[in-house]
Protein backbone atom coordinates (compact mmCIF):
# COMPACT_ATOMS: atom_id res chain seq x y z
CA UNK A 1 0.00 0.00 0.00
CA UNK A 2 1.33 3.45 -0.95
CA UNK A 3 0.16 7.00 -0.28
CA UNK A 4 -0.96 8.63 -3.54
CA UNK A 5 -2.29 11.99 -2.33
CA UNK A 6 -2.73 14.19 0.74
CA UNK A 7 -5.64 16.62 0.68
CA UNK A 8 -6.73 19.31 3.16
CA UNK A 9 -10.07 20.99 3.81
CA UNK A 10 -10.84 24.06 5.93
CA UNK A 11 -14.39 24.18 7.28
CA UNK A 12 -15.75 27.04 9.41
CA UNK A 13 -17.83 25.72 12.30
CA UNK A 14 -17.78 27.59 15.63
CA UNK A 15 -14.03 27.49 15.02
CA UNK A 16 -12.16 26.69 11.81
CA UNK A 17 -11.70 22.94 11.47
CA UNK A 18 -8.78 21.64 9.40
CA UNK A 19 -9.34 18.15 7.99
CA UNK A 20 -6.71 15.96 6.30
CA UNK A 21 -7.39 13.12 3.88
CA UNK A 22 -4.72 10.58 2.91
CA UNK A 23 -5.48 8.50 -0.20
CA UNK A 24 -3.76 5.26 -1.18
CA UNK A 25 -3.30 3.11 -4.27
CA UNK A 26 -5.51 0.41 -2.74
CA UNK A 27 -8.54 2.69 -2.48
CA UNK A 28 -8.39 2.88 1.31
CA UNK A 29 -8.28 6.42 2.65
CA UNK A 30 -7.95 7.93 6.09
CA UNK A 31 -9.24 11.08 7.75
CA UNK A 32 -7.17 13.19 10.11
CA UNK A 33 -7.62 16.57 11.75
CA UNK A 34 -5.16 19.36 12.57
CA UNK A 35 -7.51 21.99 13.96
CA UNK A 36 -5.74 24.71 15.94
CA UNK A 37 -6.71 28.00 17.56
CA UNK A 38 -6.25 30.44 14.65
CA UNK A 39 -3.17 28.81 13.09
CA UNK A 40 -4.93 26.68 10.49
CA UNK A 41 -3.33 28.40 7.48
CA UNK A 42 0.33 27.78 8.41
CA UNK A 43 -0.51 24.27 9.62
CA UNK A 44 -2.25 23.50 6.32
CA UNK A 45 0.85 24.67 4.44
CA UNK A 46 3.05 22.47 6.63
CA UNK A 47 0.85 19.43 5.96
CA UNK A 48 1.47 19.82 2.23
CA UNK A 49 5.18 20.27 2.93
CA UNK A 50 5.24 16.99 4.87
CA UNK A 51 3.19 15.32 2.13
CA UNK A 52 6.24 15.57 -0.11
CA UNK A 53 7.90 13.09 2.25
CA UNK A 54 4.85 10.85 2.73
CA UNK A 55 3.60 10.33 -0.83
CA UNK A 56 4.85 7.00 -2.20
CA UNK A 57 5.34 5.43 1.24
CA UNK A 58 3.28 2.83 3.11
CA UNK A 59 0.99 4.74 5.53
CA UNK A 60 0.82 1.77 7.87
CA UNK A 61 4.44 2.33 8.96
CA UNK A 62 3.20 4.97 11.38
CA UNK A 63 6.04 4.93 13.91
CA UNK A 64 8.65 5.22 11.17
CA UNK A 65 6.91 8.20 9.59
CA UNK A 66 6.22 9.97 12.89
CA UNK A 67 9.83 9.65 14.03
CA UNK A 68 11.21 10.67 10.65
CA UNK A 69 8.99 13.73 10.26
CA UNK A 70 9.76 14.83 13.82
CA UNK A 71 13.50 14.37 13.37
CA UNK A 72 13.52 16.10 10.00
CA UNK A 73 11.56 19.09 11.33
CA UNK A 74 14.86 20.26 12.90
CA UNK A 75 13.20 23.32 14.56
CA UNK A 76 11.48 21.89 17.57
CA UNK A 77 9.33 21.98 19.46
CA UNK A 78 7.22 23.62 16.78
CA UNK A 79 3.48 23.90 17.34
CA UNK A 80 2.92 24.21 13.58
CA UNK A 81 4.98 21.13 12.68
CA UNK A 82 3.54 18.90 15.40
CA UNK A 83 -0.01 20.00 14.49
CA UNK A 84 0.62 19.10 10.85
CA UNK A 85 2.13 15.76 11.93
CA UNK A 86 -0.88 15.17 14.17
CA UNK A 87 -3.36 15.42 11.30
CA UNK A 88 -1.31 13.01 9.19
CA UNK A 89 -0.79 10.59 12.09
CA UNK A 90 -4.53 10.38 12.84
CA UNK A 91 -5.28 9.70 9.17
CA UNK A 92 -2.64 6.93 9.07
CA UNK A 93 -4.21 5.23 12.10
CA UNK A 94 -7.58 5.43 10.33
CA UNK A 95 -6.06 3.69 7.30
CA UNK A 96 -4.38 1.02 9.44
CA UNK A 97 -7.63 0.20 11.24
CA UNK A 98 -9.60 0.03 7.98
CA UNK A 99 -6.96 -2.16 6.33
CA UNK A 100 -7.27 -4.67 9.18
CA UNK A 101 -11.03 -4.32 9.63
CA UNK A 102 -10.83 -3.27 13.30
CA UNK A 103 -11.41 -0.06 15.26
CA UNK A 104 -8.29 1.87 16.21
CA UNK A 105 -8.68 1.24 19.93
CA UNK A 106 -8.11 -2.49 19.30
CA UNK A 107 -4.71 -1.62 17.85
CA UNK A 108 -3.87 0.49 20.91
CA UNK A 109 -4.19 -2.46 23.28
CA UNK A 110 -7.96 -2.73 23.64
CA UNK A 111 -10.50 -0.83 25.69
CA UNK A 112 -10.61 -0.62 29.46
CA UNK A 113 -14.06 1.05 29.21
CA UNK A 114 -16.85 1.16 26.63
CA UNK A 115 -18.54 4.38 27.79
CA UNK A 116 -16.74 7.72 27.92
CA UNK A 117 -18.10 10.21 30.51
CA UNK A 118 -18.14 13.86 29.42
CA UNK A 119 -18.12 17.38 30.73
CA UNK A 120 -19.79 20.12 28.70
CA UNK A 121 -17.97 23.15 27.33
CA UNK A 122 -18.99 25.90 24.90
CA UNK A 123 -22.41 26.30 26.53
CA UNK A 124 -21.31 29.71 27.87
CA UNK A 125 -20.00 31.27 24.64
CA UNK A 126 -22.96 33.64 24.28
CA UNK A 127 -22.63 35.01 27.84
CA UNK A 128 -21.85 38.69 28.39
CA UNK A 129 -22.93 39.03 32.02
CA UNK A 130 -23.02 36.86 35.11
CA UNK A 131 -26.79 36.68 34.68
CA UNK A 132 -26.14 35.12 31.26
CA UNK A 133 -23.76 32.54 32.71
CA UNK A 134 -26.30 31.61 35.39
CA UNK A 135 -29.18 31.26 32.95
CA UNK A 136 -27.15 29.21 30.48
CA UNK A 137 -25.76 26.94 33.22
CA UNK A 138 -29.24 26.29 34.60
CA UNK A 139 -30.51 25.39 31.15
CA UNK A 140 -27.59 23.02 30.53
CA UNK A 141 -28.21 21.18 33.80
CA UNK A 142 -32.00 21.27 34.14
CA UNK A 143 -33.02 20.92 30.50
CA UNK A 144 -30.13 18.94 29.03
CA UNK A 145 -28.98 16.82 31.96
CA UNK A 146 -25.40 18.03 32.32
CA UNK A 147 -23.44 16.50 35.18
CA UNK A 148 -20.22 18.46 34.65
CA UNK A 149 -19.61 21.93 33.18
CA UNK A 150 -16.43 23.76 32.22
CA UNK A 151 -16.23 27.46 31.47
CA UNK A 152 -14.06 30.57 31.53
CA UNK A 153 -15.37 33.27 33.89
CA UNK A 154 -12.18 35.34 33.51
CA UNK A 155 -13.10 37.36 30.37
CA UNK A 156 -11.41 40.74 30.29
CA UNK A 157 -8.60 39.91 32.71
CA UNK A 158 -4.91 39.61 31.82
CA UNK A 159 -1.74 38.53 33.60
CA UNK A 160 -0.49 41.92 34.80
CA UNK A 161 -3.67 44.00 34.60
CA UNK A 162 -6.22 42.05 36.64
CA UNK A 163 -7.50 44.18 39.53
CA UNK A 164 -9.01 43.13 42.84
CA UNK A 165 -12.44 44.11 41.48
CA UNK A 166 -11.90 41.88 38.44
CA UNK A 167 -11.19 38.89 40.66
CA UNK A 168 -14.14 39.64 42.93
CA UNK A 169 -16.39 39.63 39.85
CA UNK A 170 -15.00 36.21 38.88
CA UNK A 171 -15.62 34.87 42.38
CA UNK A 172 -19.17 36.24 42.32
CA UNK A 173 -19.70 34.56 38.95
CA UNK A 174 -18.51 31.18 40.25
CA UNK A 175 -20.58 31.53 43.43
CA UNK A 176 -23.76 32.23 41.48
CA UNK A 177 -23.18 29.48 38.93
CA UNK A 178 -22.51 27.00 41.75
CA UNK A 179 -25.75 28.02 43.47
CA UNK A 180 -27.66 27.72 40.19
CA UNK A 181 -26.50 24.20 39.30
CA UNK A 182 -26.33 22.73 42.79
CA UNK A 183 -23.67 20.81 44.64
CA UNK A 184 -23.91 17.59 42.59
CA UNK A 185 -22.69 19.13 39.31
CA UNK A 186 -18.95 19.37 38.69
CA UNK A 187 -17.67 22.82 37.74
CA UNK A 188 -14.32 23.13 35.97
CA UNK A 189 -12.74 26.59 35.74
CA UNK A 190 -10.58 27.49 32.74
CA UNK A 191 -8.33 30.52 33.23
CA UNK A 192 -6.63 30.45 29.80
CA UNK A 193 -3.35 31.59 31.40
CA UNK A 194 -4.58 34.94 32.71
CA UNK A 195 -2.83 35.07 36.12
CA UNK A 196 0.51 35.42 37.83
CA UNK A 197 1.67 32.62 40.11
CA UNK A 198 0.85 34.48 43.31
CA UNK A 199 -2.44 35.69 41.89
CA UNK A 200 -3.41 32.14 40.98
CA UNK A 201 -2.56 30.90 44.48
CA UNK A 202 -4.70 33.61 46.07
CA UNK A 203 -7.57 32.91 43.68
CA UNK A 204 -7.43 29.15 44.33
CA UNK A 205 -7.66 29.80 48.06
CA UNK A 206 -10.62 32.16 47.60
CA UNK A 207 -12.59 29.98 45.18
CA UNK A 208 -12.14 26.80 47.24
CA UNK A 209 -15.50 27.20 49.03
CA UNK A 210 -17.33 26.71 45.71
CA UNK A 211 -15.71 23.31 45.22
CA UNK A 212 -14.39 23.53 41.64
CA UNK A 213 -13.49 20.17 40.12
CA UNK A 214 -10.35 21.72 38.67
CA UNK A 215 -8.53 24.99 37.89
CA UNK A 216 -7.11 24.93 34.36
CA UNK A 217 -4.17 26.87 32.90
CA UNK A 218 -3.84 29.36 35.77
CA UNK A 219 -0.59 30.87 34.43
CA UNK A 220 0.98 31.24 30.96
CA UNK A 221 1.92 27.90 29.46
CA UNK A 222 5.50 29.04 28.82
CA UNK A 223 6.00 29.88 32.51
CA UNK A 224 8.47 27.77 34.46
CA UNK A 225 7.00 24.43 35.60
CA UNK A 226 8.32 25.26 39.08
CA UNK A 227 5.81 28.13 39.24
CA UNK A 228 2.96 25.84 38.27
CA UNK A 229 4.19 23.36 40.88
CA UNK A 230 3.95 26.12 43.51
CA UNK A 231 0.26 26.49 42.69
CA UNK A 232 -0.27 22.72 42.84
CA UNK A 233 1.37 22.61 46.27
CA UNK A 234 -0.75 25.48 47.57
CA UNK A 235 -4.22 23.99 46.98
CA UNK A 236 -6.16 20.75 46.91
CA UNK A 237 -8.04 21.93 43.81
CA UNK A 238 -6.65 19.85 40.93
CA UNK A 239 -4.53 21.97 38.59
CA UNK A 240 -4.82 21.04 34.91
CA UNK A 241 -2.64 22.07 31.97
CA UNK A 242 -1.60 20.73 28.59
CA UNK A 243 -3.80 21.82 25.68
CA UNK A 244 -0.99 24.06 24.35
CA UNK A 245 1.87 21.68 25.14
CA UNK A 246 3.21 19.38 22.43
CA UNK A 247 4.97 15.97 22.50
CA UNK A 248 5.98 13.82 25.45
CA UNK A 249 9.26 15.72 25.78
CA UNK A 250 7.46 18.97 26.59
CA UNK A 251 5.22 17.19 29.13
CA UNK A 252 8.23 15.59 30.84
CA UNK A 253 9.11 18.62 32.97
CA UNK A 254 5.46 19.17 33.96
CA UNK A 255 5.26 15.62 35.26
CA UNK A 256 8.73 15.46 36.85
CA UNK A 257 8.17 18.77 38.68
CA UNK A 258 4.71 17.62 39.93
CA UNK A 259 3.23 20.67 38.19
CA UNK A 260 -0.23 19.25 37.42
CA UNK A 261 -2.79 16.90 38.92
CA UNK A 262 -4.11 16.14 35.44
CA UNK A 263 -3.05 16.93 31.89
CA UNK A 264 -5.16 17.67 28.81
CA UNK A 265 -3.03 17.26 25.67
CA UNK A 266 -4.71 17.88 22.32
CA UNK A 267 -4.51 15.15 19.64
CA UNK A 268 -4.41 17.77 16.86
CA UNK A 269 -1.39 19.56 18.38
CA UNK A 270 0.53 17.17 20.61
CA UNK A 271 1.41 14.61 17.94
CA UNK A 272 -1.71 12.69 16.98
CA UNK A 273 -2.92 9.33 18.26
CA UNK A 274 0.63 7.94 18.44
CA UNK A 275 1.87 10.64 20.78
CA UNK A 276 -1.35 10.91 22.81
CA UNK A 277 -1.03 7.26 23.74
CA UNK A 278 2.55 7.80 24.90
CA UNK A 279 1.80 11.01 26.79
CA UNK A 280 -1.09 9.31 28.60
CA UNK A 281 1.11 6.39 29.60
CA UNK A 282 3.85 8.75 30.78
CA UNK A 283 1.33 10.61 32.95
CA UNK A 284 0.10 7.33 34.38
CA UNK A 285 3.59 6.58 35.76
CA UNK A 286 3.17 9.72 37.93
CA UNK A 287 -0.47 8.93 38.81
CA UNK A 288 -1.52 12.04 36.93
CA UNK A 289 -4.97 12.11 35.35
CA UNK A 290 -5.46 12.16 31.57
CA UNK A 291 -8.31 14.29 30.21
CA UNK A 292 -7.62 15.16 26.55
CA UNK A 293 -8.52 18.53 25.06
CA UNK A 294 -11.26 18.15 22.44
CA UNK A 295 -12.08 21.59 21.02
CA UNK A 296 -12.43 20.65 17.37
CA UNK A 297 -14.25 18.66 14.75
CA UNK A 298 -15.52 15.07 14.71
CA UNK A 299 -12.21 13.55 13.62
CA UNK A 300 -10.54 15.06 16.69
CA UNK A 301 -13.35 13.68 18.85
CA UNK A 302 -12.94 10.24 17.31
CA UNK A 303 -9.18 10.24 17.85
CA UNK A 304 -9.71 11.13 21.49
CA UNK A 305 -12.36 8.46 22.07
CA UNK A 306 -10.06 5.70 20.82
CA UNK A 307 -7.16 6.86 23.00
CA UNK A 308 -9.37 7.52 26.04
CA UNK A 309 -10.90 4.06 25.80
CA UNK A 310 -7.44 2.52 26.30
CA UNK A 311 -6.04 4.82 29.00
CA UNK A 312 -6.36 3.54 32.60
CA UNK A 313 -5.77 7.08 33.94
CA UNK A 314 -8.40 8.73 31.72
CA UNK A 315 -10.91 10.76 33.72
CA UNK A 316 -13.43 12.71 31.58
CA UNK A 317 -13.96 13.79 27.95
CA UNK A 318 -14.48 17.38 26.78
CA UNK A 319 -17.76 17.79 24.85
CA UNK A 320 -18.56 21.05 23.07
CA UNK A 321 -22.30 21.63 23.03
CA UNK A 322 -22.10 24.04 20.07
CA UNK A 323 -20.64 21.43 17.66
CA UNK A 324 -23.22 18.63 17.04
CA UNK A 325 -25.15 20.56 14.33
CA UNK A 326 -21.91 20.87 12.36
CA UNK A 327 -21.18 17.16 12.89
CA UNK A 328 -24.52 16.38 11.28
CA UNK A 329 -23.56 18.45 8.25
CA UNK A 330 -20.14 16.91 7.60
CA UNK A 331 -20.56 13.27 8.68
CA UNK A 332 -21.88 10.60 6.31
CA UNK A 333 -23.35 8.64 9.22
CA UNK A 334 -24.11 9.64 12.82
CA UNK A 335 -21.18 9.15 15.15
CA UNK A 336 -21.09 8.37 18.86
CA UNK A 337 -24.13 9.94 20.53
CA UNK A 338 -24.48 11.27 24.05
CA UNK A 339 -26.37 8.89 26.35
CA UNK A 340 -26.61 9.64 30.07
CA UNK A 341 -23.70 12.09 29.68
CA UNK A 342 -21.48 9.42 28.16
CA UNK A 343 -20.26 8.81 24.61
CA UNK A 344 -20.31 5.25 23.29
CA UNK A 345 -17.17 3.65 21.95
CA UNK A 346 -17.22 3.45 18.12
CA UNK A 347 -17.05 -0.07 16.69
CA UNK A 348 -16.60 0.53 12.93
CA UNK A 349 -13.11 -0.06 11.45
CA UNK A 350 -10.51 2.68 11.74
CA UNK A 351 -11.74 5.82 13.47
CA UNK A 352 -15.28 4.73 12.68
CA UNK A 353 -16.42 7.74 10.69
CA UNK A 354 -16.41 9.20 7.19
CA UNK A 355 -16.80 12.79 6.00
CA UNK A 356 -18.87 14.22 3.15
CA UNK A 357 -16.06 15.60 1.06
CA UNK A 358 -18.47 17.55 -1.15
CA UNK A 359 -19.80 19.72 1.71
CA UNK A 360 -16.49 20.67 3.30
CA UNK A 361 -16.26 23.80 1.16
CA UNK A 362 -19.74 25.02 2.12
CA UNK A 363 -18.48 26.99 5.10
CA UNK A 364 -15.25 28.69 4.00
CA UNK A 365 -12.43 29.63 6.34
CA UNK A 366 -12.90 32.83 8.34
CA UNK A 367 -10.10 34.44 10.31
CA UNK A 368 -10.62 34.19 14.07
CA UNK A 369 -9.07 36.98 16.14
CA UNK A 370 -7.89 35.53 19.44
CA UNK A 371 -7.72 38.97 21.03
CA UNK A 372 -11.34 38.26 21.99
CA UNK A 373 -9.96 36.17 24.87
CA UNK A 374 -8.76 39.33 26.57
CA UNK A 375 -11.53 41.74 25.55
CA UNK A 376 -14.12 42.88 28.06
CA UNK A 377 -17.49 41.47 26.89
CA UNK A 378 -19.82 43.99 25.28
CA UNK A 379 -23.11 43.88 27.17
CA UNK A 380 -26.08 44.00 24.80
CA UNK A 381 -29.14 46.17 25.35
CA UNK A 382 -31.12 44.71 28.24
CA UNK A 383 -27.94 43.44 29.92
CA UNK A 384 -28.53 39.72 29.51
CA UNK A 385 -29.59 37.00 27.11
CA UNK A 386 -33.20 36.73 26.16
CA UNK A 387 -34.79 33.38 27.02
Amino acid sequence: MKVTAVKTYLYKAAWNWLFVKIETDEGIYGWGEATTAALEKPVEACIHNLADYLVGKDPRDIELHWSTMFRNAYWRPSFVVTSAMSGLDIAMWDILGKSLGVPVYRLLGGAVRDRIPVYRNGWWFAANTTDDYVWLAEREVKERGAKALKYDPFWGTDVFTATKDDILKVLDNVARVRKAVGDDVQIMLDCHSRMTTNGAIRFAQAVREYDPAWFEEPIPTDAAPEDLARIVASTDIPIVTGERIVTRWCFRDILEKRAAAAINPDPCHAGGISEMKKIGELANTYYVGFTPHSAGGPVMVAANLHVEACAPNFTIHEFFTVDPPYYEEVLKEPYSTLVDECLQLPERPGLGLDLKEEVLGNRPYKYHDLSSFWDVPQVPAGGKLES
